[in-house]
């Protein structure tokens, strides 16, 4: 019997008040009830925005105020109930930025990149000296600024926070150091990426000098242009037979005669200069004649006889 008993319900457990939780405050009295006001209502929602933000420009702005008139009323006579509520607001919001700090501190800030002018990607960036000016002032026994933590004396304590300050500065330098070297390789690299091959240098090179031809063919006669054919196959004639600037000719011409006519012919198959052999004006008669007899054409006859 005794088992069919109801049991008796706990006690519920006494509700704790949060630790960072705004004070109810009294607002302050206002003469007239204004739309544009400040409200009981609009009190209170400042106060909360302020500790939401940390910042009194943003709680005005939440709640569509000025913060001309939201100092007016931290100063009224009967607003010491709100000159309260502000202060815990303030230290709420403190506190938020300090948990924010902390993060950025801790997992960095992602920043973006941009190579001529250009959005290539994001890196992440850490500031060490954020980090240890939070770790300072939430455990000031271990990261002292000074000679007074648990570290030492006062000399040993300035010594530390040198040491502290010289350990920061090359880990700065280190990461600089290290940040330089790679945007150089990225840059080298984007300049390797544009330049041209040798490849691509050579078929420029080509194209100007085949567009340099084919000005000074359109503004040659094609007379000229076969006497010039004639003009190059001796040049090479002389030069096979080893004559050179300087030396008497005579010794050079029989041989050179002998070699014209192979050269002449050789540079006639050339494609290039078909359409200026194919050309003819009944007047070469001093140059095609002269292939059996080996002897050197009048018209490259100098002057004095050589």
């Amino acid at each position: 019997m005794t088992d069919n008993l109801p049991v008796p319900a706990e006690p519920p457990a006494p509700r704790r008040r949060a630790k960072h939780t705004l004070p109810d405050f009294i607002p302050v009295p206002r003469l007239k009830d204004r739309s544009n006001g400040w409200r009981p209502e609009v009190q209170r929602a400042f106060i909360e925005a302020l500790a939401d933000t940390g910042s009194v420009r943003a709680a005005c702005r939440a709640v569509g105020r000025s913060e001309c008139g939201a100092y007016q009323m931290r100063r009224h006579p009967e607003g010491a109930s709100f000159r309260k509520a502000w202060e815990a607001a303030l230290d709420i919001g403190i506190q938020r930025i300090e948990d924010i700090a902390m993060d950025r501190a801790l997992n960095g800030v992602e920043v973006p990149v941009y190579s001529y002018g250009k959005l290539v990607g994001t890196r992440r960036i850490y500031n060490d000296r954020l980090l240890m000016f939070l770790l300072r002032n939430r455990a000031p026994k271990r990261f002292a600024a000074s000679g007074n933590g648990a570290g030492g004396g006062g000399s040993a304590g300035r010594g530390g926070s040198g040491g502290t300050g010289g350990i920061l500065k090359v880990v700065e330098e280190r990461k600089m150091r290290r940040l330089k070297k790679l945007w150089f390789e990225e840059w080298q690299a984007e300049q390797i990426a544009k330049s041209p091959s040798a490849a691509e240098i050579r078929a420029s090179i080509n194209r100007k000098i085949e567009a340099v031809k084919h000005r000074i063919e359109a503004n040659t006669s094609p007379r000229a242009l076969k006497l010039d054919l004639v003009a190059r196959a001796q040049r090479s004639a002389d030069h096979e037979a080893g004559w050179r600037p300087g030396k008497p000719y005579e010794e050079y011409a029989a041989l050179a005669a002998e070699l014209f006519p192979q050269i002449l012919a050789r540079l006639s198959a050339d494609p290039a200069n078909q359409k200026w052999v194919a050309w003819d004006d009944g007047d070469d008669d001093d140059i095609d004649d002269h292939d059996n007899d080996n002897e050197v054409p009048e018209t490259l006859l100098l002057e004095d006889g050589r």
